[in-house]
């Protein structure tokens, strides 16, 4: 990157913080269909340190986007052929995330209106002021930048949330979401269901096929729980082969069916190297408990439906056992 004397480092041309960033600079591809124009705004904007290339019209620039990767499009809005309204256009369709700033006489203002409502990012006007360009040039730069971020920051919020090998919320985000939905119940009123589940047998299937073939079980399982959930449920990997539903504002009767659904639907899915299992299958238990009905906070909500499965893996497994009928006191 070329210092100049005053330049704010939030505008960075380099687009955003981090190792890759800052070894790649921002691509930029000048579209204008005047010679001396686009070789006035390369210079411009090369001090700036952008990695700039030249599109002779609107045809020749969606054809580099299409064949190459870019950032930004610096584009006339009037020229022969395709204009510069369907630069944008084209550009809007791009599965990468590019921006377009267009540039128009003060007689088109209209025009570069009808850019923005387009999707364009800016635009400059003509006559050309120097450190207009640059200015707006470097603004839509740090726009990208703080796009980024924010991308990334949600990104790895997500990613603490979720266990590496099922996708599935993880043990300490299980127990944030659980404390949240009990005091919702108790606040208003209202029932949040605990399943537990626990596969029947799970060492005997990896001693026999190893743990890589485990790990590929219990992303098939993962997967299945979360075909049979609502989209207010929360299906979490407690630890190792268990696992947790929160089940939101149903009745404990209306819980143990869909319990009784996951159970039958596991029973039912062939999983490869299933037949080393007692039952020529791999199976799962279940335990059920209530909020208000079998306890009444987080803790005990856990420690009912951990007990009830305990009752349902001591009794035949491959059952659910709800609470109340687990004889806990």
């Amino acid at each position: 990157m070329i210092e100049h004397e005053g330049m704010n480092p939030e505008l960075d041309p380099r687009g955003g913080e981090g190792e890759a960033a800052s070894c790649r600079p921002v691509r930029l591809i000048i579209v204008d269909d005047e010679d001396m124009m686009r070789n006035f705004l390369r210079e411009v904007l090369s001090e700036e340190g952008y990695d700039i290339e030249l599109a002779a019209s609107g045809d020749e620039a969606v054809e580099r986007l299409e064949a190459d990767s870019f950032d930004i499009v610096l584009t006339d809005i009037v020229m022969p052929g395709m204009d510069g309204l369907g630069v944008v256009a084209a550009a809007r369709k791009m599965p990468t995330d590019l921006d377009v700033i267009v540039m128009t006489g003060y007689a088109s203002m209209e025009t570069a209106v009808e850019s923005m409502k387009l999707g364009a990012a800016d635009y400059i006007t003509k006559p050309f002021n120097i450190d207009q360009i640059r200015i707006i040039v470097a603004n839509v730069v740090k726009e990208r930048r703080l796009r980024r971020q924010a991308a990334e920051g949600e990104f790895y919020k997500e990613l603490s949330r979720k266990d590496g090998l099922t996708e599935l919320y993880n043990h300490r985000f299980f127990h944030q979401l659980l404390e949240t939905e009990v005091s919702r119940a108790t606040r208003y009123g209202r029932s949040v269901n605990l399943i537990m589940i626990d596969i029947d047998h799970f060492k005997q299937y990896n001693d026999a096929h190893g743990h890589p073939a485990g790990d590929m079980a219990l992303r098939k399982l993962a997967h299945l729980l979360k075909s049979c959930v609502r989209a207010c449920d929360y299906v979490a990997r407690y630890g190792g082969e268990e696992f947790a539903i929160i089940v939101p504002e149903i009745g404990p009767a209306q819980v143990k069916r869909m319990a009784e659904r996951v159970r039958a639907l596991v029973d039912e899915t062939e999983f490869e190297g299933e037949d080393v299992m007692p039952l020529g299958r791999l199976t799962v238990s279940l335990g059920v408990a209530t909020v208000p009905g079998h306890a009444s906070s987080k803790i005990e909500l856990v420690e009912r439906a951990d007990q009830a499965l305990y009752a349902a893996k001591a009794a035949s497994r491959n059952c659910v056992v709800v609470a109340q009928e687990a004889d806990v006191n």
